[in-house]
């Protein structure tokens, strides 16, 4: 269930975006959310397996310098399940469709 999930911060919506093309033309991820932080930073959220993730973010890097100033990137392998139920990442109805399939437990 756990895919992973790859992150873009970016210090530009266009960096963004840039990022965002390039890694779901580089490998087989979901760009799942996006979120504006304030003060002209913007995050990509992607979601995949880890190699392709990793691909992605690779990718991303690469458009987004040449559009704008990348701030970080980061990638979890494997994010806790209560990350997916709180945050905005792309997965928060999939996880509680499968701790209800399993009567309310991991």
């Amino acid at each position: 269930m756990a895919e992973a999930l790859g992150m873009i911060e970016c210090r530009s919506f266009a960096a963004m975006v840039e990022a965002a093309d390039a890694m779901v033309k580089a490998a087989k991820v979901e760009l799942v959310s996006y979120e504006k932080t304030g003060g002209g930073y913007v995050t990509a959220i992607i979601r995949g397996d880890v190699a392709a993730v990793k691909a992605a973010v690779d990718a991303g890097q690469n458009g987004a310098s040449r559009v704008g100033d990348i701030v970080t990137t980061h990638i979890i392998a494997r994010p806790h399940v209560n990350v997916d139920l709180v945050l905005p990442l792309g997965r928060k109805a999939e996880v509680e469709k499968e701790i209800g399939s399993h009567g309310g437990k991991k």
